[in-house]
């Protein structure tokens, strides 16, 4: 649970970073997601240090992942929204109101239950087809990234953060399926290729949602498809539970983390403008 609470850390203020960067890339193509957009991005030292941040986030959710259950690790992961909230306030003089602040304290009391709640991660292997459809989810979010580009603002903006968060979902659950990092078994898994096409088109649409649309409104929908996907994974098909009656603790602190975390997802806007320079 800690290298998940550090992992939302390093997520959380990477996203002020990533943000102001995309923001100040010039805008390439007029569709939905633009791939040269990335290229772009990587050349503000902002995005790239942001970029540094994500990788020590991801080796800690890894670990977090390996550890305990899917829902606990997806709360987590939704609380950077809260540090993303907090270091806008500090680097950009954004302000909390007295809502945000209850939003912040929300989302603490409700990783507080689930830690107290949460079982040991599940000893199911999953199915087979479940690998293989992760692979199938990819190819979902692209063709999904690729239709935004053809909506108005708002709905490609929520269609754009939903893509991002299930990309970023594929990647928590195939973490889990990748029983074996020997040769050359882990190169005949499809869990792998899932995690990498996942992670990468999960960066791409989120970067295209930052730069041309209501960063709130792509971050809720991220925030929802990153944490509810993997953890009716991790219940219906790896085994996760919460320890033995206090399964309606764990709902509870779920439930409370993410909702905390979407009342303060206008930070993501807060960020991009805080700054236009690269």
């Amino acid at each position: 649970m800690v290298c998940a609470l550090a992992s939302a850390c390093c997520f959380g203020t990477a996203s002020v970073l990533q943000a102001i960067a995309a923001r100040a890339v010039e805008t390439g193509s007029g569709s939905g997601v633009d791939p040269v957009l990335l290229l772009r991005a990587l050349r503000q030292w902002r995005y790239a240090a942001g970029l540094a941040l994500d990788g020590l986030g991801f080796l800690l959710q890894i670990v977090a992942l390996r550890s305990i259950p899917l829902y606990a690790v997806g709360a987590s992961l939704a609380a950077s929204l809260a540090v993303t909230a907090v270091v806008a306030a500090w680097l950009l003089d954004a302000r909390l109101t007295t809502a945000e602040w209850a939003a912040v304290a929300t989302v603490c009391a409700g990783l507080a239950m689930i830690a107290l709640a949460s079982g040991p991660e599940g000893d199911r292997a999953g199915p087979a087809a479940l690998r293989w459809s992760l692979l199938g989810a990819v190819l979902v979010v692209l063709l999904a990234g690729a239709l935004a580009g053809r909506l108005s603002d708002r709905p490609r903006a929520l269609l754009l953060g939903l893509g991002a968060g299930a990309g970023f979902g594929v990647v928590e659950v195939a973490v889990r399926l990748i029983d074996s990092l020997g040769v050359p078994r882990v190169f005949g898994n499809p869990a792998l290729y899932a995690l990498v096409l996942g992670g990468a088109a999960g960066f791409l649409l989120l970067t295209s949602a930052l730069q041309r649309g209501s960063v709130t409104v792509a971050t809720a929908g991220m925030v929802l498809a990153e944490t509810a996907g993997p953890a009716v994974v991790g219940v219906v098909w790896l085994g996760d539970r919460p320890r033995d009656g206090l399964q309606w603790l764990a709902v509870a602190g779920f439930t409370a983390a993410v909702a905390g975390a979407l009342a303060l997802t206008r930070f993501g806007d807060a960020a991009a403008e805080g700054t236009g320079q690269p």
